[in-house]
């Protein structure tokens, strides 16, 4: 589906006016209504009319609100209600509108934002002139003026603007969250119009582009004009959302506006997430549901008989126009119904909100979980699913950003066969610490940065003795790249590196001689041992996550031909000339020893160009690089066409350094029986030997299993003798389990004496994940303790995922720091966004945000255990609580001859959840620890009971029911048996109803109360208070002043005064309450001496010794580069994307006669870099960075 704007001059109405068609299926469709489309936007729910009509609605779709609205309409029904309206009016009306005030208050924000969005200005050209005009009322088609730090208003197509080469600045930080700059370029044809109004309005042609969809990522589309034709793709579109930066102004035409761009098609609803809680609270509230019919049923029953039995005596007493037994039988169903209905208390869901709103605050509070460096705080970006946090048994992480730094540092490289790198003195001592050789000195090169560190002095003899092959990789690192320069003074470099790895290979090369100093669309400066030289740049073929390499053409100011290559090495090795087979099996050898230290690695190659081959090559190139469709295919196709023979000069070793804490992090987590798998696009080797060095897989293992076939049948073999040798007795077919959970099987856990770890590459892997061997790979996986993942992509990672939700009883935690890894974020259970380098993605698609990932073991094993093990206590407790309130009312049914009489007060019915009972429960949901954070470090296996549900399940909620069932009978039958013919110490009745009631309500009330797991000062202010309002209220409600002023509403006058002043009552209040208690404290004495829990036991043990990691450094497995480059940056350099200002004219910089020292941004590492730009030290700065100034070099003038 394409869509077509043709744009041109209407006598007297110079605004430009969009003609637009749809082709649908090949048939012109009219599209002429997009003249009335607005650029307004709606984010809103509700308007002052609709918000109560359309909020109730919401409301009562919830099975619980929609039940208490059905026990509402029951109880005004003389007939049925024995209770006043107010008991079930109450707490509805206070949770719909506590409910309903959250909702409007978000809905006015809403409101409020898209007023302050729609009512924005900007200048639109009508009628030959720059008109202020309000976002709402730009239409498509119109030409917009955009000026400094203004937003983008809809998604144009950018036309000309003030800077040099019609480049933009922009920032897009609404759209992906990055703070870096990004820049734009407009086609050239459209950039003359420059800021000529009359030139603007008298332009004409026609866009043909894609319909509206969300890929921010990409742009199709073609401009026509003059009879020519010019590709238009991402890089010249200014998408909505984005902010103007740097740039004085630039004129867009609107493409799409409103709903239609592409920042609110991207604002569709995530996936709501519910906790395995949750899941479980449904199937018992429909047990539940279940059993308040049971129980009416029996009570409908007894009615049935009884007014068969004895009612027709009590018609004297007791008229009625009815005498059917029959009837009153279905009445007093109902009448139950209202009853009974506290055992589904409407309360509970409120209750759990704000339980889980406190607990995501103390995540947002924990000053442990803030990282100073960065100023980035741990962030709860969703309150739902707190308790998950501490039921995770599987943990998927990324590696590069996450479990490493992302700063990378040039190591050691290989060149012509020869290996250059670290250097360490011998040492005397085996536990003599590693004593690195002297530095080397740079100070032949004054534009050399002072902060890079390297250690081999033979490189840079190689380089000074004019070594060929030296020069040559050196020199392909100096041109094979998008980074970009910008030399405001004269020995000020600012480099600008989209990937760390970029800046550091380019840093490189610029100390070892060859100094990348600026670049045009067509051509590339550099410093060659002094002399200056220009390349004509011909063409980029850039990178992609399929090709794995990026090469450059370019044209040798000698006139020589040559395309430069670098990439991942068994790319680059596949399309090698055979005479470098030798060569190749040494770099091989060199390779294999970069991987024994976990080192990312680049290939590097070239080879030269026939003239007249690379003209009829760049001319296709055009023809494909202007296609409509399939654009990226036919450029593909010529990219293999050309890059093939190559000749190899060697590769490169970056060191990705560990974060902090990881090793440690790694193993507490695994101490906790949570299992870590890494999904990472790395080469095998690499990822294994940062395995190691993380603590991941380590040398105790019994074995560490490779998985790497290149066929269905042999993935399937590999995986069953892996399996074979954790557990030979393992049956064939054993996946396939009898478990079942709506349908689909479950692989339980295997026990296997050991422990492994498995590592499985990419092509294994899609294998691995066909329908046919998913649950052998699965079955597999799970019995070694660590899996590592090599060369997945985004989507094999999010298949992974769904593949252990599928098959596994078991929570999941995806945790990732990019792009790449918002896929499997969104999949897992929990998702967990690192704020890293690699941009803002994959925190905005995360339930959970912090810095490092060493802040895991405490969002886990501190707050979701923590959260995890008050919710429930709380669900228990108040379960508990509930039941034994509505037990009551059951067993008093039998002895009011099943009429559907209340055994407490309507007041005390009323105030019970929502005062009396209300703050001890929330006391112990918010404050409740059985053991503080360091014990929890301490002992992490205290976090194993969450993953196998121990303390929330079926079984303790049916083992709550039957505590409750018994503390019902206790309450009801001892104040029963003491206020049987009992009489007051002046003689007066005491055995009436009302006195009844209060006894029995007041012993309720102190047996729940008085039931909490641990006693503090906390709780026991809640529980003392609790008790206090309740006598404060009884004692006010049962006085004369509340019956003289409402009679019917207060009818227990004088009750509390005349039965709490009588010590039998007390005496059985003590009694009652003993013996409530009493089991609890029997079971739990015995519990902890015959079978204690895990932890009972990790109390009674003191803290284990922390085991120092032991990291592998040597290692016969070759390593890998995994690209952290992002496709398009090629086409960037090429279209001159990169310019702010001219140029400097400038010397080569070797003619200086003092030495210039050279700095770079981040501050502090050693030849490091960062692609934020900002010091790693430090705080960030207000200052705006542009995504090609993420690597900065430095140079001030030395004394």
């Amino acid at each position: 589906m394409t869509q077509i704007l043709s744009f041109n001059k209407l006598q007297n109405f110079s605004k430009v006016t969009l003609l637009s068609v749809l082709f649908l299926n090949f048939c012109h469709i009219s599209f002429s209504f997009c003249l009335l489309q607005t650029n307004a936007i709606k984010t809103s729910k509700y308007n002052f009319f609709t918000f109560l009509p359309l909020n109730l609605f919401e409301q009562f779709q919830r099975i619980a609100n929609a039940y208490f609205l059905f026990l509402l309409v029951l109880q005004v029904i003389p007939q049925i209600s024995s209770l006043s309206w107010f008991t079930t009016v109450v707490p509805l009306i206070l949770v719909l509108t506590v409910t309903a005030a959250k909702d409007a208050t978000d809905d006015i924000n809403r409101h409020r934002s898209d007023n302050r969005v729609n009512n924005r200005k900007v200048q639109v050209l009508i009628d030959r002139k720059l008109r202020s005009e309000k976002w709402m009322n730009v239409q498509v088609g119109d030409i917009i003026k955009l000026e400094n730090n203004q937003f983008v208003t809809a998604d144009l197509l950018l036309l000309s603007s003030s800077e040099p080469l019609n480049l933009v600045y922009i920032e897009t930080a609404e759209l992906d969250g990055e703070t870096n700059l990004k820049v734009r370029q407009a086609l050239p044809v459209t950039g003359d119009l420059g800021d000529d109004i009359e030139k603007l309005a008298d332009f004409n042609g026609e866009v043909r582009c894609e319909p509206p969809n969300n890929r921010l990522d990409r742009f199709t589309g073609v401009l026509s004009f003059a009879g020519q034709k010019y590709s238009l793709d991402n890089e010249k579109i200014l998408l909505r959302g984005c902010t103007l930066r740097n740039t004085e102004w630039c004129f867009g035409l609107v493409l799409f506006g409103g709903p239609e761009t592409k920042l609110m098609q991207n604002c569709g609803k995530s996936t709501f997430k519910r906790t395995s809680i949750d899941r479980l609270m449904n199937i018992l509230v429909l047990f539940i549901f279940g059993f308040l019919a049971f129980m009416c049923s029996v009570l409908a029953i007894g009615n049935y008989i009884w007014e068969r039995n004895e009612g027709s005596q009590f018609t004297v007493f007791l008229p009625r126009l009815e005498d059917d037994p029959a009837f009153s039988s279905f009445l007093t169903f109902w009448s139950y119904v209202i009853i009974l209905n506290t055992v589904v208390p409407i309360s509970l869901y409120v209750s759990v909100e704000i339980i889980r709103l406190g607990n995501s605050f103390y995540i947002d509070w924990d000053r442990k979980m803030y990282y100073a460096r960065n100023d980035t705080p741990a962030e709860a970006r969703t309150t739902t699913l707190n308790e998950e946090l501490g039921q995770i048994k599987y943990v998927f992480s990324d590696k590069t950003g996450t479990l490493t730094q992302n700063i990378m540092i040039f190591n050691k490289c290989t060149i012509n066969g020869k290996c250059y790198g670290k250097m360490c003195t011998p040492l005397t001592s085996p536990h003599q610490p590693k004593q690195y050789t002297d530095t080397v000195d740079f100070s032949f090169n004054p534009l050399a940065d002072s902060r890079f560190v390297f250690h081999d002095h033979s490189l840079v003899e190689a380089v000074k003795l004019e070594n060929t092959e030296v020069h040559a990789f050196f020199r392909l690192l100096a041109l094979c790249h998008t980074v970009m320069a910008e030399e405001k003074k004269e020995g000020e470099l600012f480099y600008q590196a989209q990937s760390p790895d970029e800046g550091a290979l380019v840093t490189a090369a610029r100390n070892f001689g060859f100094v990348f100093r600026s670049r045009t669309p067509d051509s590339i400066s550099i410093v060659e041992m002094g002399k200056q030289c220009n390349y004509e740049l011909l063409a980029i073929l850039d990178f992609n996550n399929v090709r794995k390499r990026m090469s450059v053409i370019v044209r040798s100011p000698e006139g020589k031909l040559s395309l430069y290559c670098k990439g991942a090495d068994t790319i680059i090795y596949e399309r090698l000339h055979q005479s470098c087979s030798k060569l190749m099996d040494v770099t091989t050898e060199h390779l294999n020893e970069f991987a024994g230290d976990g080192l990312r690695t680049l290939a590097l190659a070239y080879k030269d160009l026939d003239e007249e081959y690379f003209n009829q090559w760049i001319q296709r190139h055009h023809e494909a690089n202007t296609a409509l469709e399939d654009r990226e295919g036919k450029l593909d196709q010529l990219y293999e066409e050309i890059e093939k023979d190559l000749l190899l000069l060697g590769a490169t070793a970056i060191e990705d350094k560990l974060q902090d804490g990881v090793p440690q992090t790694i193993e507490q987590l695994s101490k906790a029986d949570i299992k870590i798998w890494v999904l990472t696009g790395d080469k095998q080797e690499t990822a294994e030997n940062i395995g190691y060095s993380c603590n991941l897989l380590r040398e105790e293992m019994n074995d560490v299993f490779i998985i790497s076939g290149n066929s269905l049948e042999d993935v399937q073999q590999e995986l069953r003798n892996a399996r074979t040798s954790m557990k030979p007795d393992a049956a064939e077919n054993s996946e396939f389990l009898p478990e079942m959970d709506k349908g689909v099987k479950v692989v339980t856990d295997e026990v296997v004496n050991g422990e492994y770890g498995l590592v499985i590459n990419g092509h294994s892997l899609a294998y691995a994940l066909e329908h046919s061997l998913e649950l052998e790979f699965l079955r597999t996986a799970c019995m070694c303790k660590a899996v590592i993942c090599c060369r997945v992509t985004p989507l094999q990672k999010a298949q992974v995922v769904e593949l252990v939700k599928k098959y596994k009883k078991a929570v999941t935690l995806a945790i990732g720091d990019g792009a790449n890894d918002v896929s499997m974020i969104k999949a897992a259970h929990i998702g967990v966004g690192i704020s890293g380098q690699e941009g803002m993605q994959a925190v905005l698609s995360s339930d959970y945000s912090f810095a490092q990932f060493r802040f895991l073991q405490r969002l886990l094993l501190v707050h979701g255990r923590w959260s995890y093990l008050r919710m429930c206590k709380f669900l228990r407790y108040f379960f508990y609580k509930n039941f034994t309130f509505t037990f009551v009312h059951f067993w008093f049914a039998f002895f009011c001859g099943f009429s559907a009489q209340t055994v407490y007060d309507e007041w005390f019915i009323t105030l019970y959840n929502l005062m009396y009972t209300a703050l001890p429960v929330l006391g112990m949901s918010l404050f409740d620890q059985d053991v503080n954070d360091v014990w929890s470090f301490q002992h992490p296996q205290l976090y194993v009971p969450g993953q196998l549900n121990l303390y929330f399940s079926k079984k303790s909620f049916f083992k709550c029911a039957l505590h409750s069932c018994y503390s019902s009978l206790v309450l009801f039958f001892i104040p029963y048996a003491a206020m049987y013919d009992t009489v007051r110490d002046d003689g007066k009745d005491i055995a009436d109803y009302q006195s009844f009631a209060l006894l029995t309500q007041t012993c309720l009330l102190f047996a729940v109360s008085i039931q909490m797991s641990y006693w503090t000062a906390v709780n026991t202010f809640f529980v003392l208070g609790s008790l206090a309002m309740y006598f404060a209220v009884t004692f006010t409600m049962y006085s004369n002043g509340m019956f003289t002023i409402l009679p019917s509403a207060f009818p227990f006058i004088g009750t509390a005064r005349n039965s709490l002043n009588q010590p039998n009552v007390w005496l059985t209040i003590f009694l009652t309450s003993i013996l409530c208690v009493l089991p609890v404290i029997t079971n739990r004495f015995l519990m902890i001496q015959l079978c204690p829990t895990i932890n009972d036991k990790a109390k009674a043990t003191p803290a284990p010794p922390t085991r120092r990691a032991r990291i592998r450094r040597t290692s016969s497995r070759r390593s890998g580069y995994a690209f952290s480059h992002a496709q398009g940056y090629g086409d960037l350099v090429t279209s001159g994307r990169f310019l702010r200002r001219p140029a400097l004219t400038r010397s080569s910089g070797f003619t200086h006669a003092g030495r210039t020292t050279t700095s770079f941004s981040p501050m502090g590492r050693s030849a490091g870099y960062s692609p934020t730009g900002r010091p790693q030290n430090n705080k960030v700065p207000d200052v705006e960075v542009t995504s090609l100034q993420m690597y900065r070099t430095i140079t001030d003038s030395a004394p």
